[in-house]
């Protein structure tokens, strides 16, 4: 790319240009704004253009040498020095690449690729991406004048014989071109900053930005302190080497069976500044039909809630941007990685990502390649996809939702986690559940909560699943419509048939039994319903309907219920279990015209004892529960004393 860039060179000779001496040739007082405009929501990527053309300098000049068309000095170290000198307040760019001879000047730097500044204005009003504009214009240069009131370009020719050029500017309108001092084949551009620009004349600051945009640029990057380096050549005090601020071989340029699992690790901590090690990573490297490297790490999640990742987007090694969308697949933006794609622009468009087939192929590809290493850990670490599917899960129904491919190669290898602590498949979970629920798939939200209900299938050999992750709610939908004939239901929706006790013969009792507790309880809208159920213990259980319950908590989660009624009440229904031993007593009790009370409060205690299984009380609720158990408590005493005088 030379100093503006080499690809711009084509579309500069298709142009006429009338150049005047001493004049850029565009009306730069129309230009500049616009660039302000277009560049600069980054104020500072100025830096990322300089040192990236210093880079493309350098590399166009080992390929002339390597085809011995250049000559170059044995065993030649290559490097772009970037040079803060607060004291002057100038920030330096330098290489010893390629160079420009004072025609390359001229065509590159004092002639902008367009006529005027009111045709692109219209001809691109319509533009929302400052990328598009840099990218096709080669504005990169340009984009100095933005922080400096001067800028000049120090540069000597790779060509043998050819004369060292100086070229000065001031505010990009007017210039001074004529013969430079410079020795060394190479080219130095020195901002003299303005005023509402120091801030790049801190170290720290022009290190931060090195970091952000540079930090695996192909060639070798030193960040110079000229304040301190002219001080120590004053007190007489040797100059140390310096270190490169950049990695010139990042992982991703590696094959992967070169890659140890350390450096995976190594890598991961210094990029995403992560203490903890990711899961598993993948490792992308194609050459055909286009060319993609990078590495995609499964980070751990912190909480549930922890699902924001980062995907790094790159152009040979050049930063472009953070997650771009067009490019990754968007649920595999809840990963974290490194991506290089030399064939994408390095300014690159959304508008342009949008409409690119190449594009279309990547995104293709790498969701390909992320399904395919979690069929290869399912197959052959299945101990240890168990031990990741926490962390993971929430991306793979995620992207299950979002992608009907990706779904086809993963359904087979969804697993849950079940109420016997152990995983399972889907399709493994039916099967096993055939003759007491087929097509049913019974889950938990809140373990806690719903205790009595897990325990009452762990005491007839049945499981339910872990459905209790913020995406389950909408997973157990999609599931659903993909599954036509897949039913889930939680623990607190519906009884089991396998939960019922269909030997027992509750004949008359039951409908008796659910007429006492609706009439003691004379609760408006409570379903009352009577089943001998294989557990004796549980007197009875709440039950909320499945499809109600999940209208209602959706309408929640949307806010749709706040501050009046709700829309959809509770659908309750209380299953009393006959074959309990306190349930019959109330049968016989209820015999007894003078225990009518009596019956009133078990009622209302088996009624709120089933309540606490489901969901907490209200404050008022707790209060009566409170009171009544201390009545019953003083009732049973009286009975006890009274059956001890009969004595």
């Amino acid at each position: 790319m030379g100093l503006c860039g080499y690809w711009l060179y084509h579309s500069l000779l298709r142009e006429e240009f009338n150049v005047e001496k001493g004049q850029i040739s565009v009306e730069a007082q129309n230009i500049f704004p616009i660039i302000k405009k277009w560049l600069y929501s980054d104020r500072d990527i100025f830096l990322r253009e300089l040192v990236s053309n210093g880079c493309d300098a350098v590399h166009k000049f080992v390929r002339l040498a390597s085809l011995g068309e250049a000559k170059t000095e044995p065993n030649p170290k290559y490097a772009i020095e970037v040079t803060v000198d607060k004291e002057k307040k100038t920030l330096t760019v330098a290489d010893n690449g390629i160079g420009m001879s004072d025609t390359e000047v001229k065509r590159y730097i004092n002639q902008v690729a367009f006529s005027s500044a009111a045709e692109f204005i219209e001809k691109y009003k319509d533009e929302t991406e400052a990328s598009k504009i840099i990218g096709h214009f080669g504005l990169g240069f340009y984009s100095v004048f933005m922080v400096s009131r001067k800028v000049t370009i120090d540069t000597l020719s790779w060509q043998e014989d050819a004369s060292p050029v100086r070229w000065a500017s001031e505010n990009g309108m007017a210039y001074e071109m004529g013969d430079g001092k410079r020795d060394t084949r190479g080219t130095a551009i020195t901002l003299y900053l303005a005023e509402d620009s120091e801030e790049f004349l801190e170290v720290s600051r022009i290190r931060e930005i090195l970091h952000k945009y540079c930090a695996f640029l192909p060639v070798p990057i030193y960040l110079i302190d000229g304040d301190e380096r002219r001080e120590k050549i004053k007190e007489g005090k040797a100059l140390a080497d310096p270190k490169p601020i950049n990695d010139t071989h990042p992982l991703w340029t590696k094959a992967p069976n070169e890659c140890t699992e350390d450096e995976y690790k190594e890598f991961y901590h210094q990029v995403f500044s992560d203490y903890q090690d990711p899961l598993f990573w993948i490792h992308l490297n194609v050459d055909y039909p286009f060319k993609l490297q990078g590495i995609l790490y499964f980070p751990k999640m912190r909480s549930q809630w922890d699902m924001e990742g980062q995907i790094k987007l790159y152009n040979n090694q050049v930063f472009v941007a953070d997650n771009i969308k067009e490019v990754i697949p968007e649920f595999l933006l809840l990963l974290r990685g490194t991506l290089d794609c030399p064939d994408l622009p390095l300014n690159v468009s959304r508008s342009f990502l949008q409409n690119d087939g190449s594009v279309r192929k990547i995104t293709a590809h790498i969701t390909k390649k992320v399904s395919d290493r979690l069929n290869d850990l399912f197959k052959n670490q299945r101990e240890d996809y168990e031990k990741y599917w926490s962390d993971i899960h929430p991306f793979i129904k995620y992207g299950c939702m979002r992608d009907d491919k990706f779904y086809d190669r993963v359904k087979d290898i969804l697993i849950y986690k079940t109420t016997a602590e152990k995983y399972m498949g889907l399709q493994e979970y039916l099967t096993a559940h055939k003759d007491q629920h087929e097509n049913q798939v019974y889950y938990v939200t809140d373990p806690g909560q719903q205790a009595s209900y897990i325990k009452l299938l762990q005491q007839n050999g049945m499981e339910a699943l872990y459905l209790d992750s913020p995406i389950d709610a909408h997973f157990i939908t999609f599931l659903e419509m993909k599954e036509d004939t897949l039913r889930f239901l939680r623990v607190d929706s519906d009884i089991s048939e396998g939960l019922k006790d269909k030997e027992a013969e509750t004949g008359e009792d039951a409908g008796i039994a659910a007429k006492i507790f609706e009439k003691a309880l004379g609760i408006k809208g409570l379903t009352v319903k009577a089943e001998a159920l294989k557990n004796k213990e549980v007197p009875a259980v709440i039950l909320l309907e499945e499809g109600g319950r999940r209208m209602r908590e959706m309408m929640k989660a949307m806010g749709g219920e706040s501050g009046m009624p709700p829309l959809m009440p509770e659908q309750e229904t209380l299953v009393i279990n006959t074959a309990n031993p306190l349930v019959r007593s109330v049968l016989s009790l209820d015999e007894d015209k003078d225990r009518k009370e009596d019956v009133r409060l078990i009622c209302r205690q088996v009624y709120d004892l089933a309540l606490l299984s489901q969901r907490p009380l209200t404050p008022e609720g707790m209060q009566d529960f409170v009171s009544r158990s201390l009545a019953i408590l003083t009732r049973a005493a009286q009975i006890e004393e009274e059956a001890g005088q009969e004595e």
